[in-house]
């Protein structure tokens, strides 16, 4: 007697946890890397209004310093991210 298992009951389910996990991958792969380019975005636009205030342009001070601290504060978030990101991998590779 041949006993069959999960998948050849049902096929589709199979095919459903791929499909699951390839979105979440990417998903969360878009995200990070949507998140990286804002956060370079922020960064060039802190140079910008830096560099302006410093030619003399019509910037005014208090506009420096918020884009400034926007700038490090998303570059800090960005680094806690990859740490975290990182310790998850150590932990899972430990687990394994």
């Amino acid at each position: 007697m041949k006993i069959s298992g999960i998948n050849g009951f049902n096929p589709k389910i199979n095919t459903l946890q791929n499909t699951t996990e390839k979105k979440s991958v990417n998903g969360f792969g878009k995200m990070l890397s949507s998140f990286v380019q804002d956060v370079n975005t922020e960064q060039i636009n802190s140079v910008k209004l830096t560099e302006d205030f410093v030619a003399g342009e019509n910037v005014e001070l208090h506009e420096v310093m918020i884009a400034s601290e926007k700038a490090k504060t998303s570059l800090e978030l960005l680094m806690q991210i990859r740490n975290k990101t990182v310790d998850m991998y150590k932990e899972l590779t430990r687990m394994q």
